[in-house]
């Protein structure tokens, strides 16, 4: 090759416009070496691609699921917190220790007092068991059925499409009424309205009062549609149910602080509890912060493995950008020669054959942003899991290949830079 107008000797400093012209002779060149050896410089960048493709995939994925995340936190309220029987981080492995174990379990009477503090705005208990609904010789599998309170709507942010949610007294009975989710009305029910139908769940008539559609979300997956919703005195009188999995959804008022209104549960439990002064607690208070940096944890633990897996390829196409870099200046050491005999530094030299090297590494790292992005887009229309790419891991994919490319280039940039120019003029 003849030496480019940029590889001149410019009697000083480089300049800018300079440095550009070397940068794009440099990429030009690379883009030429990978025309010649299309299999070489394809395996080179496989390993760029791979580490790049995985870090944005599960980078889209995450803040998929953490924007979702958000979202039903909005939809609760972020001063909603939740009355646990025993919180461990929200992973339960085992059975719990002895202590917790002797702990009472949740009742609807703590429920109430809780709602009767000046400070609540309500306070919903919550249980659940698994039952079959049928109707007319027709049944479901074995779905969630929650006790619950008129309040899940407003808590879920879903809507109500046919009928309404129960009424105060209905819920302090225990009434036979059920609210069915939309997959299980559809399922039980197909084109027949399903209002003031009796269904059977277990062995018990239930009157069908609404049928409610839940809101897209990751965790308001398929297994969630099939659920229904009674009372939960009407759970607490005719089922058996684990007690354990009890809660208490509260809701403080307009205007009052989070921690003023946990607080104020914390003594009143205690009080109805008989808790004494130098004991604990014998009850967990979750707030939605709490869930959200426990998933952060989860998801951060996840992330890293996935980077130390995507620094393996990165390596590995770096290791492989090194080799064909080298296999680059021994071809091409007698055009350094000439250029050197022309007055090009070894500044010059250095800078077009680390170039050359970012290049190949820009361009494995611009198919794996776009094959990441592609596979988390695709994820997420086949399953419920969201995606969305963010910005930041564009610009970290990018950078992080540009800087794997001048890493690994050094050493083969550096040799041809130090290259004798009478040696090399020899080389054959």
């Amino acid at each position: 090759r003849q030496a480019g107008p940029g590889s001149r000797a410019t009697g000083g400093n480089v300049s800018g416009l300079q440095r550009v012209r070397l940068a794009g002779e440099g990429a030009v060149i690379a883009l030429d070496a990978m025309r010649s050896n299309k299999l070489r410089s394809a395996l080179t960048i496989l390993g760029v691609l791979i580490g790049v493709a995985t870090v944005m995939t599960m980078a889209s994925l995450i803040q998929g699921i953490n924007d979702d995340i958000t979202s039903q936190i909005e939809n609760a309220g972020p001063t909603t917190f939740y009355v646990v029987w025993w919180w461990n981080g929200g992973v339960q492995v085992g059975r719990p220790p002895t202590e917790i174990r002797q702990r009472p379990f949740l009742s609807k009477t703590h429920a109430d007092a809780i709602e009767r503090l000046p400070e609540i705005q309500y306070a919903a208990m919550y249980g659940i068991t698994n039952q079959r609904v049928a109707y007319k010789g027709d049944q479901t599998r074995a779905i969630s059925v929650y006790g619950g309170s008129q309040h899940g709507i407003e808590i879920d942010g879903g809507v109500m499409i046919a009928g309404r949610s129960f009424t105060t007294d209905e819920e302090r009975v225990g009434s036979p009424v059920v609210v069915l989710y939309e997959e299980v009305a559809d399922r039980l029910f197909g084109y027949e309205i399903p209002l003031n139908k009796v269904v059977r769940i277990g062995t018990r008539g239930y009157r069908v009062i609404g049928v409610y559609r839940r809101p897209d979300n990751l965790f308001a997956s398929d297994g969630q549609d099939q659920t229904a919703v009674i009372p939960f005195e009407s759970l607490r009188h005719n089922f058996r149910f684990p007690e354990e999995q009890n809660s208490i959804v509260v809701k403080p008022k307009d205007g009052v602080p989070i921690l003023q209104a946990q607080d104020a549960v914390t003594r009143e439990l205690r009080r109805i509890r008989n808790v004494r002064l130098s004991e604990g607690n014998n009850f967990d208070l979750v707030t939605q912060t709490q869930i959200l940096d426990t998933w952060n944890k989860l998801t951060s633990v996840f992330f890293l493995v996935m980077l130390v897996l995507a620094g393996v390829s990165l390596m590995v196409g770096g290791i492989g950008v090194t080799a064909i870099m080298m296999v680059s200046v021994t071809e091409r050491t007698k055009e350094i020669g000439l250029r050197k005999a022309l007055g090009a530094r070894r500044a010059d030299i250095l800078w077009q054959f680390l170039v050359e090297a970012a290049t190949l590494t820009l361009l494995g790292g611009a198919a794996g942003i776009l094959l990441g992005g592609g596979l988390a887009t695709l994820l997420s229309k086949l399953t419920p899991i969201p995606a969305v790419v963010p910005l930041w891991s564009v610009l970290s994919a990018v950078g992080a290949s540009i800087a794997v490319g001048v890493a690994f280039g050094v050493y083969p940039a550096n040799r041809a830079a130090r290259l004798d120019p009478v040696e090399a003029l020899r080389h054959e």
